[in-house]
């Protein structure tokens, strides 16, 4: 900390007071023109308008207040906690929120950014069990570094300079990446078109006088040496169940692997979360499912729906799940086969039937139709993805590592900030000659006085 800094307790330098909830019994309280602030609506950006309004009797009977535009928002508890908003305009909150009001110690923004940089640590003093809360009581008792107004002035301005070109820098990487998951599903449906192997098909014309790069217009203009196939014809196509939760002796001690939706989104299932017994597998529907074989997520949350996995260790699986033990004859298949279902998880997706949650079959499974080549030109596709895909994979665990660093060059920019290093000493000799520049410990008695004055 510099010397004309000094440290302060927010308590002792701010007024802070929470909102309160006017009766929901009430409806007439939420037909007002007064904007009410939830915790949910802190976005770390000035707050012009709300989702919902009161009335000036809704204020009268409860603990609601109007706090002045300027005020610092701060999300003690819920989903957002430690979220922070300025508002634009005079409004309520609820008392999920702490308000601290504008003083002449602090720029807003200045505190603001101290206590974004501090968010973690606010949230870990948070008292409460799976969900903490952080009390007015830990906000006052927070360390404040209380500096000159123009050097206050001077850090925001280059913490925002600063984030503004790291947030250009994070866009940039976004839309790389966006750029490459594009990219990568050219890749795959090229792959599956024929277009991949398009050179390989000609060089074998060459070599051995056929036609294998001619269309094959009967089959959806395939080359002609590819074929429309149902899964089914290739492989077995199964599903597991959940053995009953309160039968013990198919849970207790149980030593056999069994798989969920959930674990399906990874590229290979290589370990379980939860084991049932043999006893489980004689008298229910579940089935031990070898090593090697496919499997397709039926149902599920979010996106697992359609995602492809391939099983490391042998398994028994839920019935959310189709197994697809790839037939002997056809062993080779099984990494194209691989490959067409990770492509095809958009299209099975779609063809999902059900209500709020729908749900793929094994009827659908068994009836998904893939473009089958020769076993020659499967193995070049292969590689050809294989090949074109792992660059990608580099290039994208290189911009999720780039966005990491972005990440922690924010905090380290904050970090720098409050502790009086981010500023040039060129800079710093700036702020000095501001007329209204003097060290905070004269700034802090200055204002006091003044406090005392006008009371």
């Amino acid at each position: 900390m510099l010397k004309d800094w000094i440290e302060v307790e927010l308590g002792d330098v701010c007024f802070t007071t929470s909102g309160g909830t006017p009766s929901r019994s009430k409806s007439e309280y939420y037909k007002g023109t007064i904007p009410w602030v939830k915790s949910g609506e802190l976005n770390y950006g000035l707050i012009l308008d709300t989702e919902e309004h009161i009335s000036d009797e809704a204020i009268t009977n409860s603990s609601a207040k109007i706090f002045p535009e300027g005020t610092l928002l701060i999300a003690l508890y819920g989903a957002t906690i430690g979220k922070l908003s300025i508002l634009g305009v005079p409004a309520t909150t609820n008392q999920a929120i702490c308000g601290i009001y504008k003083n002449e110690l602090f720029e807003t923004k200045f505190l603001f950014n101290y206590l974004f940089h501090k968010r973690q640590k606010l949230i870990e003093q948070g008292t409460g069990g799976a969900q903490p809360n952080i009390s007015q009581a830990i906000l006052k008792k927070l360390s404040l570094p209380l500096a000159p107004l123009p050097e206050q002035r001077a850090i925001t301005a280059k913490i925002e300079q600063l984030f503004s070109e790291l947030d250009n820098g994070i866009a940039n990487l976004k839309a790389a990446k966006s750029k490459l998951e594009i990219y990568r599903q050219a890749i795959l449906k090229q792959a599956f078109e024929g277009e991949l192997t398009k050179e390989w098909r000609e060089k074998q014309t060459k070599n051995h006088g056929n036609h294998v790069n001619q269309k094959n217009h009967s089959t959806d203009s395939l080359p002609e040496t590819w074929k429309w196939v149902k899964l089914e014809n290739l492989a077995v196509v199964g599903t597991g169940a959940t053995p009953k939760r309160g039968e013990s002796n198919y849970w207790q001690n149980g030593s056999i692997a069994w798989i969920t939706s959930g674990a399906l989104n990874d590229l290979y299932v290589k370990e379980a979360s939860e084991f049932i017994t043999e006893a489980a597998i004689k008298e229910t529907n579940c089935k031990i499912f070898p090593k090697g074989s496919l499997l397709i997520a039926m149902y599920g949350e979010g996106k697992t729906r359609g995602k492809c996995s391939e099983l490391m260790i042998s398994a028994a699986t839920n019935q959310a799940i189709a197994s697809i033990e790839i037939n002997d004859e056809f062993k080779e298949y099984k990494k194209y086969v691989k490959w067409f279902l990770l492509k095809n998880y958009d299209d099975i997706r779609m063809l999902s039937s059900g209500g709020v949650q729908p749900n793929l079959n094994l009827t659908i499974v068994k009836n998904t139709k893939l473009p089958l080549c020769p076993i020659e030109e499967q193995n070049q596709i292969v590689q050809e993805i294989e090949t074109r895909l792992s660059v990608c994979d580099k290039l994208n665990e290189s911009i999720d590592q780039s966005l990491e660093k972005a990440q922690a060059l924010r905090q380290s920019i904050l970090k720098k900030a409050f502790e009086g290093k981010l500023l040039s000493q060129d800079e710093l000799q700036n702020c000095r000659q501001q007329p209204d520049w003097e060290p905070a410990a004269k700034l802090l008695e200055r204002v006091k006085k003044d406090s005392k004055t006008k009371r």
